[in-house]
């Protein structure tokens, strides 16, 4: 699991061990952030609550959901009145897929700890099949949560947009063509992942987080990634490509 800076380093070097091009990617880059967040229900709920919002705004009513329920307590999510939960600011979507989530884990048919260590594509299908979560909700619970090792959004707009500035591609990679050259860097691709996030944002001279191309954008930082119209690809001289 990516838990510490250290890990981002032992990733690293495996993956220019293997892929010699992201040596220069990863001068370009610089540094790799970690960017952990909290773990668990909560940290899954805390995805939901910032999708569609600013940072602030969903901040602030993660803060009073917190405040009003145990969040770390399924059962307590499910006996909060809709009245609570409205009142914290969430809107009747988000209702709907926090109370779906906490009662799959009451269910016993997620284990978000089993998430955490299975293969990507099981953790992935465990988690879709609660109404409300998609790919990318998934994706970035499993990148940023669980600290998994291997996961790699290959519809994000951001890295199919990094990756082709940084192998001077004549296009965008769709998201199919995307996972096929990540393929190449298991079973470290969410550091793969961290990396062309890192280099998107040198290249675009600004902080960005993950673009869904599938889900909805987890905030307006993110949407903003997400519209942007990609630069055209050129050649990149020294080096290349991370709610």
């Amino acid at each position: 699991m990516i838990r510490t800076e250290a890990d981002i380093a032992e990733a690293l070097e495996a993956l220019i061990a293997a892929d010699g091009r992201l040596a220069a990617i990863l001068d370009k880059a610089g540094s790799v952030p970690l960017r952990r967040s909290r773990s668990g229900l909560e940290g899954l709920i805390a995805i939901v609550v910032a999708q569609q919002v600013s940072k602030a705004s969903a901040d602030a009513i993660f803060g009073r959901l917190g405040e009003s329920v145990d969040l770390t307590d399924p059962h307590a999510i499910l006996a909060a009145d809709d009245e609570v939960l409205r009142a914290a600011g969430l809107s009747r979507p988000k209702q709907r897929t926090v109370r779906a989530i906490a009662e799959a884990i009451a269910e016993g048919r997620v284990d978000l700890a089993r998430c955490e260590v299975a293969a990507a594509e099981e953790a992935i299908a465990e988690l879709v099949a609660v109404r409300g979560i998609g790919v990318w909700t998934a994706e970035c619970y499993l990148l940023f949560c669980a600290g998994h090792r291997d996961v790699f959004p290959a519809g994000d707009l951001a890295l199919q947009a990094a990756v082709a500035h940084a192998f001077d591609e004549e296009s965008r990679p769709t998201a199919r063509r995307l996972g096929e050259i990540a393929g190449a860097w298991r079973p470290h691709r969410s550091v793969a992942a961290r990396l062309f996030w890192a280099y998107y944002a040198t290249i675009h001279r600004r902080e960005v987080v993950p673009a869904a191309a599938s889900d909805k954008p987890m905030s307006k930082e993110i949407s903003t990634a997400k519209t942007a119209p990609p630069a055209r690809p050129r050649k990149v001289r020294s080096a290349k490509p991370l709610s």
